[in-house]
């Protein structure tokens, strides 16, 4: 799980409402990083009930393989750590930080521009490998975004 959690994929975070959102996430202390900030209702959500539901998911059509982990428990938001935000941050956007998106600037301290962390501590872990054997040549049709 250690090794599958490593990996620099998107998470789904529910929390009440519900919310679902699409987020990036470190796994470090037995729990789930996120960041937040004022940019984001997570605060306000998990001040008003902390429970959340997440899920991390591969699935290659092409190789069979499904690999999941579900997560349920509570979270808090805590003050930011630059150490922390700089692990998570290389995981998605690489070691030069002076190539990153000018958001995810770790210039001064991000804490002043009101960047926290949602620490999401798990009561249950659920980890599952789903894989099947492929079928031979499928063929996955592109997918594109239509707006409605």
């Amino acid at each position: 799980m250690a090794e599958f959690l490593a990996r620099p994929l998107v998470a789904r975070l529910a929390t009440a409402g519900p919310v679902v959102r699409p987020v990036w996430f470190l796994w470090e202390q037995e729990a789930f990083w996120v960041l937040t900030g004022p940019w984001s209702r997570l605060e306000r959500h998990l001040a008003a009930d902390p429970a959340f539901a997440l899920t991390v998911d591969t699935c290659d059509l092409v190789t069979g393989t499904v690999r999941q982990v579900v997560a349920d428990g509570t979270g808090e938001v805590l003050p930011f750590d630059t150490a922390r935000g700089r692990r998570k941050l290389r995981r998605y956007l690489g070691p030069d930080e002076a190539s990153w998106d000018a958001r995810f600037s770790m210039a001064g301290d991000p804490g002043d521009r009101g960047v926290r962390w949602a620490r999401l501590t798990p009561r249950r872990l659920t980890v599952r490998d789903q894989s099947f054997r492929p079928s031979p040549a499928r063929e996955i049709p592109d997918v594109r975004t239509v707006e409605v």
